[in-house]
């Protein structure tokens, strides 16, 4: 049996299925345009600006590294555990910057880089400066250590300077532009690179960048913690996949589901007809004219439309000719109907002249009116209209 689809939930697919195909053709647009864009140096980015290379030839020569997926306020108290923020790009809590202040001051050490790096550490003088990040550099060594004397030169990408004058002590720069700086703070010590560039993927292979990284790690048994935490990388689901593109594939799905969930509730739900209000009910009908006749200040018009017709029934309810005088209309009235009744004439000639009386107010008009009306009623001239109506 082939499957019926109503006109109007196979127009709510249709509209449906273009959304969805719109935000995939979005997403492949917009996710792949060329000309350079920001890698975030994460340990699980194969990309020429991650960092996977630099943590698997780390965990291959020895070294004791792992990946944090936890909040820097959860870090270990171990003396000798250094932990590489590699370009963070949000900035710290006041807690986080108080358990890294805790963890330099037992001995831990930090290695920050980029250009938002210095708003983790204790003491900063860093000055970002996206232009100097465009292309990369040679930067030489400008103090003598332990580190410039296992790598003179290296090359980076700078997203950030920091001043000469500061208290920090320089290690490579070029010109006035310092790159890397360290200082100590408590028993532990900050190592602050001006880019991730040494350690991504890209850059590990620059001349002097390999022995540049592995100096600043220095022993190979004491521990090195990769953040990814702060690459979005969360133990918690829910928070790994708000800072990744799978929300992006929910959301499609979501808006699909919904869409699914419409056509099928529309098209099972109860069936009712729509309240509709007849523009020509005779209430409205009434009200119309009444208004009409009260902007023209026509009440004249209003009075001799019922005159008449209260004239037409009651001739024919006498069997007396239409055109009859008012005399011999009230004779008759008062013959058959109303023998006592000498207000009925007064009512007749007050509609004859008020008919024509183009000064007649509202009230008297509504007088007039409802004397008539008053008169059909008691004589019953309108119901010989009403029983042909549902005839």
């Amino acid at each position: 049996m082939p499957l019926r689809i109503d006109r109007r939930d196979r127009k709510l697919l249709l509209g449906s299925a273009v959304v969805f195909v719109l935000l995939i053709a979005g997403a492949i647009i917009f996710g792949s345009e060329s000309g350079p864009k920001q890698e975030a140096p994460t340990s699980y980015s194969t990309a020429s600006g991650g960092a996977k290379a630099a943590y698997l030839l780390l965990l291959q020569s020895g070294y004791n590294v792992q990946r944090w997926e936890k909040p820097l306020t959860d870090l270990p108290k171990t003396a000798g555990t250094t932990v590489i923020l590699a370009d963070p790009m949000e900035a710290p809590t006041r807690g986080e910057r108080e358990s890294l202040k805790t963890f330099l001051s037992d001995g831990g050490r930090i290695i920050a880089t980029g250009m938002y790096s210095g708003t983790f550490l204790p003491e900063n003088d860093s000055v970002s400066d996206m232009l100097l990040g465009m292309t990369s550099k040679k930067a030489a060594a400008v103090s003598p250590s332990v580190i410039t004397r296992a790598a003179p030169e290296i090359t980076i990408a700078p997203q950030a300077r920091w001043p000469s004058y500061s208290a920090a002590y320089s290690l490579y720069g070029d010109g006035d532009e310092i790159v890397v700086v360290k200082y100590p703070y408590g028993r532990g010590e900050v190592l602050w690179w001006a880019a991730a560039t040494p350690l991504t993927n890209a850059g590990l292979k620059e001349p002097g960048n390999l022995e540049f990284l592995l100096a600043c790690l220095g022993n190979t048994k004491s521990p090195v913690l990769f953040d990814e935490y702060i690459h979005g990388y969360r133990e918690d689901l829910g928070s790994s996949v708000a800072h990744s593109p799978v929300r992006w594939l929910l959301l499609q799905f979501a808006l699909l589901g919904l869409a699914v969930v419409a056509t099928f509730s529309r098209r099972s739900g109860p069936l009712s007809a729509p309240v509709t209000d007849v523009r020509l009910s005779p209430l409205e009908f009434v009200q119309t004219l009444g208004g009409l006749y009260e902007n023209a200040g026509t009440a004249s018009v209003a009075v001799d439309i019922c005159y008449q017709r209260f004239r037409y029934w009651l001739t024919r309810r006498l069997g007396v000719a239409f055109n009859i005088s008012i005399n011999d209309l009230e004779a008759a009235v008062r013959d058959r109907f109303a023998p006592k009744d000498d207000h009925f004439g007064a009512v007749l000639r007050r509609c004859e002249s008020a008919k024509v009386d183009p000064y007649l107010g509202g009230t008297e008009a509504l007088h007039l009116v409802q004397e008539l009306d008053e008169y059909a009623s008691r004589w019953k001239l309108f119901e010989g209209r009403r029983k042909e109506k549902a005839e």
